[in-house]
């Protein structure tokens, strides 16, 4: 079977925002709709965070930390249309959603050696959906439009209301803190959750899923037919 080959004209999405502003609902079906290679970096940051956790690692323990991110080897592992990290050849499983991981993570992630550490891996998973033959990759996270792709071809930032987030969360069987990780993700020094200029701002709150995915959508497909 030969080799599947890289696709032009190539987009690069970027969805940030809070926890449960509708990121990863929009992003599978922006890449379901225009197969796009959906990688979902906050996965990322909580199979690292539950790695370092299992290593008796501390979020403050520099030293720790610096020698075991020094020692993990990150992976990917495309399934479908998943860009999902293997850590040490493994690919964590439910665990990365655990009550003491979502405890955890923005703690961890809001360490500037672990950001760094995952900042060229991300970048690289544009690299994976090229060699995959896919139109593009379709990336969500906290800092992807700021940060991780600055240049992308489109960017979005998704917000709700607290409590709206909450219920979703809630109805999803998770129990996050939506208040205390806004409050950590968006004062961190390093790379802070805040809506990247030139990004279309999309308020979630009393928009269904379909709504937001047609809107985002709409902005995509235009860029794809000019690119």
């Amino acid at each position: 079977m030969s080799e599947p080959k890289p696709v032009s004209p190539f987009v690069i999405v970027a969805i940030d925002g809070g926890a449960a502003s509708g990121k990863s609902s929009s992003a599978r079906a922006l890449s379901e709709r225009f197969n796009l290679l959906h990688a979902d970096t906050g996965s990322y940051y909580r199979a690292v965070t539950a790695e370092l956790m299992r290593r008796g690692v501390r979020s403050d323990d520099g030293p720790a930390l610096r020698e075991a991110l020094g020692a993990m080897r990150l992976g990917t592992q495309v399934a479908g249309r998943s860009a999902r990290i293997e850590v040490d050849g493994r690919a964590p499983g439910d665990e990365i959603r655990s009550p003491e991981v979502n405890a955890a993570v923005s703690h961890f992630a809001a360490v500037p050696e672990l950001r760094a550490a995952l900042l060229a891996y991300q970048r690289g998973q544009a690299d994976v959906a090229r060699a995959q033959g896919f139109r593009g990759i379709a990336m969500e996270g906290r800092d992807i439009g700021s940060v991780i792709f600055p240049k992308a071809d489109v960017r979005f930032f998704l917000s709700a209301d607290p409590a709206e987030r909450a219920l979703r969360r809630a109805k999803e069987g998770q129990q996050d803190s939506i208040a205390e990780r806004d409050r950590l993700d968006s004062s961190r020094k390093t790379a802070p959750l805040s809506c990247p200029e030139g990004a279309l701002a999309i308020d979630t709150t009393h928009r269904t899923i379909q709504e937001v995915v047609d809107l985002m959508a709409a902005t995509v497909g235009a860029r794809l037919a000019v690119a």
